[in-house]
């Protein structure tokens, strides 16, 4: 079971920037909300799992979610992370993006949202606070969108299967086992799975072991411990898994963060 948190009392709106940081336990959230300014959803560690227009996705380390002005949503997360939120005025994060985005949080972007973090309460003399207000607008305005999130279902028996293939992605059972286990079909689990989520369970799982192993590898584990990890047969699979789907090697992808 999930537990709703209650939200911070008494915070006053940004101006242009206000930073908040805040540990989300597992299997807690946010009930759904809005707010009258935009708002960065970001974890420096676990993953937060994020629920927007009817759409839910997890997202990671290596990624955060621009949410405009107004837009309801939701946010919790399902093994505990280290929560970043930032709220920004709607004047100052003109340009960012017109619609909810998730986009690549690169290091400087990181190094900037721990540094306002840790200056947050801090008297701002010297113009500093203001200065990296500035860098980490000029960095949301260059971040890269991303064409995926790893999607996950909004409700019901499907959450159980998704739970339990994050925790295991080497488990290799499929449609008519997981459907025995739930109640129903391999059939109709299948076809629910694809309405519900948006993509097959077989897509998902590859989607899944990609998202898997680079919080794996920037947790530090190297490639060969990821790829035994998320159920590979050879590091080679794993290697070209990776690339299909990204583009790059695995080690290239994590130079590319500065976590190698």
């Amino acid at each position: 079971m999930w537990e709703p948190l209650e939200p911070p009392p008494g915070l006053a709106p940004p101006e242009p920037i206000t930073v908040r940081a805040q540990p989300i336990p597992a299997r807690r959230y946010f009930a759904e909300h809005a707010h009258h300014w935009h708002q960065i959803v970001y974890a420096t560690t676990g993953v937060l799992t994020v629920v927007v227009e009817g759409h839910s996705f997890v997202i990671s380390p290596e990624q955060a979610v621009w949410l405009p002005t107004g837009v309801r949503h939701r946010v919790g997360s399902l093994l505990g992370a280290a929560f970043r939120s930032l709220w920004i005025a709607d004047e100052a994060g003109r340009g960012v993006a017109e619609l909810p985005t998730v986009f690549a949080v690169r290091p400087l972007l990181r190094a900037l949202i721990l540094e306002a973090v840790a200056i947050e309460e801090q008297e701002s003399h010297d113009g500093y606070a203001g200065r990296v207000s500035a860098l980490i607008l000029d960095q949301l305005r260059r971040a890269r969108p991303l064409p995926w999130a790893l999607p996950w279902p909004c409700g019901g028996p499907l959450v159980g299967l998704c739970e339990a293939l994050y925790a295991d992605p080497a488990d290799s059972r499929g449609p008519e086992v997981w459907g025995r286990e739930l109640g129903m079909s391999g059939r109709t689990l299948a076809r629910r799975f694809e309405v519900e989520v948006g993509m097959s369970l077989r897509s998902w799982r590859r989607r899944l072991r990609l998202f898997k192993a680079v919080e794996l590898m920037g947790g530090g584990l190297n490639v060969t411990q990821t790829a035994m990890q998320l159920g590979y047969g050879s590091t080679s699979a794993f290697v070209f898994a990776f690339r299909t789907g990204m583009g790059c090697s695995p080690r290239a992808y994590m130079r590319e963060q500065g976590t190698e």
